[in-house]
């Protein structure tokens, strides 16, 4: 398994299917899906909160670009349209990242503070690129008044080759928004936003190396 380790924190392990590498095989098309999972052990289920799991493919983007696409902060803040505000500052001798998210109104904004870390593996002679972020509490970053901080934030990402000029996506996604989240806004992250955002990072892709 792939860790991160900081100050900050113990040991992050990716939360997946411990098959998940394999289940790229199972993609056979460009196309996105997402698929919610309740969270029955570790929150009940009328708490409305949810893992993502995410399956699909970006056509025309080998994956060491997604990677370096991903990571880049500075282009997400031209592509990505929910980010407010997004940097990272090195505190403690660790690289931390604020991220402050765009929310409808009348709901209030959340934000982030968390490490991350991008490992490039060799898995039987596959190249993949896992991507791995949590969040941590660091005094130097306080709660803003009127936003809501997001303190249970997890995400693992891996990238390879779809054996052509694209790319097979494995996403595994969480965070507790916090506050009260109408059902409305959950069904919208599921079935539209999640895979609205892989689409605009599949155009991301395309645009990056203009914007390079």
């Amino acid at each position: 398994s792939v860790q991160i380790a900081g100050n900050y924190s113990s040991v992050f392990v990716v939360c997946a299917p411990p098959n998940f590498l394999q289940l790229f095989s199972l993609l056979q098309s460009i196309s996105l899906s997402c698929v919610t999972f309740p969270l029955p052990i570790l929150f009940p289920q009328q708490s409305g909160l949810y893992e993502y799991k995410i399956f699909g493919g970006l056509a025309d983007c080998p994956p060491k670009l997604c990677a370096d696409v991903y990571m880049d902060l500075d282009f997400r803040k031209q592509w990505d349209q929910y980010v407010k505000e997004l940097h990272e500052k090195i505190y403690d001798g660790e690289k931390v990242i604020y991220w402050e998210v765009k929310y409808p109104f009348p709901l209030s904004n959340r934000d982030y503070v968390y490490i991350r870390e991008c490992r490039e593996m060799d898995v039987d002679g596959r190249k993949i690129w896992v991507v791995l972020a949590q969040s941590v509490s660091v005094p130097q970053c306080p709660e803003k008044p009127g936003i809501v901080r997001v303190k249970s934030y997890k995400q693992s990402l891996a990238i390879e080759s779809d054996g052509k000029t694209g790319s097979k996506v494995y996403m595994y996604y969480f965070d507790n928004p916090g506050g009260m989240i109408p059902s409305w806004l959950v069904n919208w992250a599921a079935k539209s936003g999640v895979p609205t955002f892989l689409k605009d990072m599949q155009k991301a892709c395309r645009n990056y190396s203009k914007n390079i």
